[in-house]
Order: C-alpha cells, then structure tokens, then sequence
C-alpha cells in the first residue's frame, strides 16, 4: 500500500477513537493517519483479540498504540497487529494516569529510556511496518530540554525513526489525566528543537493544536501535526486537510455528504445489531457553527430517538431545516431595519 506522509494525523483518545470514529473521520479525509485508543499487551495475550484489533479497511492508513513495559509482551502483540492489517505500531509513553502507572508504561516510561529502546526494538525484530513512539516532553518537575533529547536519542538508537511529542509534561501526582491535557504549559519549542537535534528522524507534534492554520505553522518547523480534541469536537476540521496538506484535488465533501455515508455505514452497523448511538456520539460535532446543530445534536444524542433506528437521522436533519428558516428570518429582519 502507497501510505500517505504523517503530516497530519488524530491522536489516539481512549473511549473516543474506536473503529465506528475512525470510519467516521474518514470520510472526512482520505490521507490523514487515524490511531486506535490505547490497547494493552494484557488485553491482547489475554483477552478477545478480535474485539481489540478488528476495524474496517476503509480505515488506512490507521495505526495501532500500544500501552505496555515488557519487551516480550509487546513484540508479541505488534505481531498481532501486524497480522490484522495495521500500518503501524505505536508504543504509548505519554498516559498519565494512575491506572497506567499502576502496570508501570504510559508517560512514566520515559524515566527509563534503556527500558523503551529494549521495548522498541523487541518489537522492531519482529514486525516489518514501522514502530513509533509518542511521548510528553518531560514528567513532574523534570523541566529541562536535555531530558526529552536524551529520552529521543536512546529510543533512535534502537532503531525508532518517528516521533510523536505531546508538547507538554506529565504530571503524574496530583493531576487527572483531563488535567494533564489542559494544566501544564505548551512548549512547542521542545518540538522544533527536537527537530533541529534530530534532522533525520521524524518528528510529529501533538497539544493544544485547533486549527489548520496552525498545522500550517508547525509543519515550518517539524514534520507532521497530530490533531487531538479538535479533530473529535469540531470534525469538520479534518475536511481540507487532503486539499490543504497532501494535494488532493478531489472536491472537499459537504457535512451533508459526510452525514449521507455515516448513514449508510450506521445502517449496515445496526442490521448487525450494533446500537445506533455508537456511531452517532462521534458526529455530534459534525454542524458545529451551522443554524440548527444543536437540534441536531440533541436529536442524535437522545436514547429514546436512537432506539427507534436509522429514522433518527431525518428528525436530526428537520432540526436543520429549521434552523436554516430561522437564521434566514433572522438575516432578513436586520436587513429591514
């Protein structure tokens, strides 16, 4: 498969980024890199492997992110991820939380970059498509440059390639992982500097990026800008990125031909008994801005529309209607007056 640069990607968000979101999102765009929430090595050598790593083809390029400490364990189970299709295995080593700190990966990994380099290579010994690690710039305290560099220049020397550098610490007493998005300060320049230390390595940025404007300035100074909470809240962010960042010249897609295939993708879901409400909680922020979204959104958020099937969609839709009729009432009294 002729896989597309990482200029622009999604990050991995657990409880938001499952296959039903994936598919979703591409539909919105053909070249942007989609990733999976977390797995760990546990849940795959121990549990439904299929459950974990199924997702539709329509999907790649789409990468699978690990959550694990054990060499052996995670070679094994990029192995697994290599034989369902994946594009790519990331290995997570930003999570914050006390969960993930309680099995000993996650952010708190990046205290121990020989431990990551063995990871990183057990699974590159075993797996032909690349091995990625995504990581904060530092945890609690440790604020210095020096301490990401080195962290990058051990995982590289194991053979690790692309980077994906969440531009904040972690803080890993005292705050929610919500809290860790959102308290400690961006440091883009931690990055860019990255970058400059390491021209020959791929560097991706991720934290607090809203806008393609913005991807734009980053993609000055690194090579590839992964969008996170922006890309789930306000989806149709991720429309121009195919015409903006890779030179496609297809005709960007209308939110109304972007709703026409989740409805179609919907209805195959739930002749397979699928509840309605799995897929439409990723597109509730497809109208966001538009007259008459949050109708829309009420609608195809409320149990009791969703049970009745895929005729939700035009009573979501009438709310559409109708906020268009009142935005051009609206429009034509100002104009009297």
């Amino acid at each position: 498969m002729n896989l597309p640069a990482r200029r622009v990607s999604v990050a991995p968000m657990m409880d938001w980024t499952d296959s039903h979101c994936r598919v979703f999102h591409r539909q919105l765009s053909r070249h942007t890199w989609l990733y999976t929430e977390m797995v760990t090595t546990g849940a795959l050598l121990h549990g439904d492997v299929a459950r974990h790593l199924d997702f539709d083809a329509i999907e790649h390029p789409v990468a699978l992110q690990l959550g694990g400490s054990e060499p052996q364990d995670l070679a094994r189970a990029a192995k697994l991820g290599e034989q369902w299709g994946y594009d790519e295995i990331n290995l997570n080593c930003g999570c914050p939380s006390e969960r993930v700190q309680r099995g000993a990966f996650g952010a708190c990994l990046m205290a121990e970059p020989t431990l990551v380099a063995d990871c990183v290579k057990a699974m590159r010994d075993v797996v032909q498509v690349p091995v990625t690690v995504k990581h904060r710039i530092g945890i609690d305290d440790v604020e210095s440059f020096s301490f990401v560099e080195n962290f990058v220049g051990s995982i590289a020397q194991a053979g690790c390639t692309t980077f994906i550098v969440h531009a904040r610490n972690a803080i890993l007493k005292g705050l929610s992982p919500k809290e860790n998005r959102e308290i400690p300060p961006l440091k883009y320049d931690y990055a860019y500097r990255l970058k400059q230390s390491f021209p020959q390595l791929e560097i991706l940025i991720n934290g607090g990026v809203r806008t393609l404007d913005e991807v734009e300035l980053h993609l000055q100074h690194v090579d590839g800008v992964m969008l996170g909470r922006e890309a789930y809240h306000n989806p149709y962010v991720l429309a121009e990125v195919d015409a903006r960042f890779y030179g496609d010249t297809s005709p960007v897609k209308s939110r109304e031909a972007v709703e026409d295939a989740l409805i179609e993708y919907a209805a195959a879901q739930v002749e397979k008994g699928q509840y309605l409400g799995a897929m439409t909680r990723h597109a509730l922020g497809l109208y966001r801005g538009v007259p008459g979204a949050r109708g829309w959104r009420r609608v195809l958020s409320d149990p009791k529309r969703l049970k009745a099937g895929i005729g939700a969609f035009e009573a979501a839709r009438e709310q559409l209607r109708a906020g268009a009729i009142s935005a051009r009432d609206d429009a034509a009294s100002l104009a009297i007056v």
